[in-house]
């Protein structure tokens, strides 16, 4: 559908005035806001998480892009409800405690919204006590943590041995990165995936989430 593609296309150079102008000229129409949702906007942030994983765009545009996104969602969300249409899962996302970087982490919420998952951010210098918290409250299919320092990354760990002792880490899967964090650093904390960029990180999470 031409409105559909055409959303996607300004999306992607963040054009935050013709992204909410066409979402609402779109509903107008009639098309329904999963539609709208599945093949303008997540489609779109979709192709700028190729291109950034491509190094065919950078931080600057990704971020301009999630604005437009953002902007977007925002027409939309009151219609989504109404729809029923739900997120595909639901994703806790910190820097750990210690730890006040919050560019990449960012990077990666902006990613797994555009991938279609709920994301609830709960900043930086997150103590497990608060990743145990908000597993409770919000009940994630995930819980997705970063960290930028090698003196920081330790924590990871740290909310995985908390998850269990409150018994609650049979309940999600475990996401790892940031710079200094490996593969193999993953798997001896007992992390579920590591990815090392904010696009592949969407996609892992959905493929977790859809497993």
């Amino acid at each position: 559908m031409a409105i559909l593609d055409d959303l996607s296309e300004l999306l992607q150079k963040g054009k935050v005035k013709n992204v909410v102008a066409l979402v609402t000229q779109a509903l107008e129409e009639g098309i329904s806001p999963a539609d709208i949702l599945n093949e303008g906007l997540l489609k779109g942030m979709g192709e700028v998480g190729v291109k950034f994983k491509n190094n065919q765009v950078y931080v600057p545009e990704v971020l301009i892009a999630a604005r437009a996104l953002n902007k977007g969602l925002e027409v939309l969300k009151p219609r989504l409800v109404e729809a029923g249409t739900k997120p595909v899962g639901k994703v806790v996302i910190g820097t750990v405690q210690g730890d006040l970087h919050d560019i990449g982490k960012n990077l990666v919420s902006m990613m797994m919204v555009g991938a279609g998952l709920e994301v609830v951010d709960l900043g930086v210098d997150v103590s497990a006590e608060k990743f145990v918290a908000a597993v409770r409250e919000h009940k994630p299919n995930i819980v997705a943590m970063s960290a930028l320092l090698t003196t920081t990354m330790g924590h990871q760990g740290d909310v995985i041995e908390a998850l269990k002792a409150e018994g609650l880490r049979e309940q999600v899967k475990v996401m790892v990165g940031g710079a200094p964090v490996t593969d193999s650093f993953a798997r001896q904390i007992g992390a579920d995936a590591y990815t090392p960029d904010a696009a592949t990180a969407a996609e892992k999470a959905r493929e977790l989430v859809c497993a």
